[in-house]
């Protein structure tokens, strides 16, 4: 193990500590399953939903996505994520995307949601809700979850859709079809992550669609986690704080989503490693990241890497 992957694992280990988080054993729930037919860009097209056991109400739903062209519908029983479920009053739904055969596999051309992938996924979620009974599927808002071409999805789609978004995780994926969001995509809270050990056009891209967006204000952070490949490592057990705070602050009583502020967060320096509040700051040039609350941006501090020195 690396002097900085051992560094990362102990700053790992507070994270979890303070976030407060159980890994606790699968929860009964109830499975539903549909697919939906090949479209513009893309072949496979599968959705599970897990709803938990005695819940009346979603209150909003987490999506998770996996790698690229993989099945995500067995991630609906991981214990952490059907454990938040029953905590939040989520339910849970895994996907199944994968592209039509192409030269350049590792270009998915089903994360480009506005090209046919999107609506897929949104008929989907009406059919669910329909097999469910929880016709409240139909206009949950979404937290998205997922790793490497998972967080591509999630990026698009917070762009695509901002309206339905809470809150999503870019995960150390490469092949990203946006840029520049819109000024209703900014306003979604965002969290990023890049690992040290990654390829470094992944890097590169992740932070460069980070800074570009946090120059114009984005509600987005970015953690930089040390010692860390094209791997998880971790950076569930910060998202799920994250979620955490999203539904907190963003959810209103009636189930819509509302706007947060600039000033209502903290600023947090990479190079510092410090955060201060944002009411009352002036925002560095440099982009710095943005998180909702105190406990998160202790948190960020935590799993943030620490900057090399020159010598």
């Amino acid at each position: 193990m690396s002097p900085g992957e051992s560094n990362y694992k102990r700053r790992l280990m507070f994270c979890v500590m303070a976030i407060g988080i159980a890994m606790v054993q699968a929860a009964n729930g109830q499975t539903y399953d549909t697919v939906q037919p090949p479209g513009n860009n893309f072949d496979q097209a599968q959705f599970r939903l897990w709803v938990p056991e005695g819940l009346q109400h979603v209150k909003a739903i987490l999506v998770l996505v996996p790698g690229s062209n993989g099945d995500g519908r067995d991630q609906v029983e991981t214990p952490l994520w059907q454990s938040l479920a029953e905590e939040q009053g989520l339910a849970l739904i895994g996907l199944y995307m994968t592209d039509k055969m192409h030269d350049d596999m590792f270009i998915e051309h089903y994360v480009d949601v506005g090209n046919g992938s999107g609506d897929s996924f949104l008929a989907a979620i009406d059919e669910l809700a329909e097999l469910s009974g929880h016709s409240e599927i139909a206009s949950a808002p979404f937290l998205l979850w997922g790793m490497s071409a998972g967080g591509e999805f999630n990026y698009e789609f917070a762009l695509w859709r901002p309206d339905r978004v809470a809150g999503f995780v870019v995960n150390k994926g490469g092949i990203y079809y946006s840029a520049l969001a819109s000024g209703d995509a900014r306003k979604v809270p965002g969290l990023f992550f890049t690992g040290t050990d990654d390829l470094a056009f992944r890097n590169d891209i992740i932070r460069g669609i980070f800074s570009i967006n946090r120059r114009a204000h984005a509600l987005w952070a970015l953690i930089e986690q040390d010692g860390v490949a094209h791997e998880v490592a971790g950076s569930d057990l910060i998202a799920a704080q994250f979620y955490r705070d999203v539904l907190e602050k963003r959810l209103a009583g009636d189930g819509m989503l509302k706007p947060l502020r600039v000033e209502d967060g903290y600023f947090c320096d990479p190079v510092t490693r410090s955060c201060v509040k944002a009411a009352g700051a002036d925002e560095p040039r440099t982009p710095v990241s943005w998180l909702a609350s105190a406990a998160l941006a202790e948190t960020w501090k935590a799993a943030q890497s620490v900057p090399s020195v020159s010598e």
